[in-house]
């Protein structure tokens, strides 16, 4: 099997995950538990990534002046306007500048 097939039988069985639950859910009703629970699961992806982005492959924390201010720019923003995309945004440009300057 080539790399190409490889990747393209990936991106369709993927696809075919998520289809089938919107297809087959699309005119059923959500509980509101589950609704609610589902309202955390940005902030828990939003977690994980920073973690991932902050570790070495040996589990050591390399932090610096681009993260940190990246990190606290994003949770200022979250703070002031509890919006998501705004603090990705933010925090993301502050750390992506500093880089591009500091090195």
């Amino acid at each position: 099997m080539t790399i190409f097939m490889a990747i393209l039988l990936a991106g369709l069985g993927t696809y075919a995950m998520r289809a089938v639950f919107i297809v087959a859910l699309a005119k059923q009703r959500f509980p509101p538990l589950a609704l609610h629970l589902l309202e955390y699961v940005g902030p828990a992806v939003m977690g994980g990534l920073v973690v991932a982005m902050l570790s070495t492959p040996e589990g050591a924390v390399e932090i610096g002046l681009p993260e940190l201010a990246g990190l606290a720019s994003a949770a200022f923003v979250a703070a002031k306007t509890r919006n998501q995309v705004w603090s990705l945004v933010t925090g993301m440009t502050i750390y992506w500048v500093l880089r591009a300057l500091v090195g």
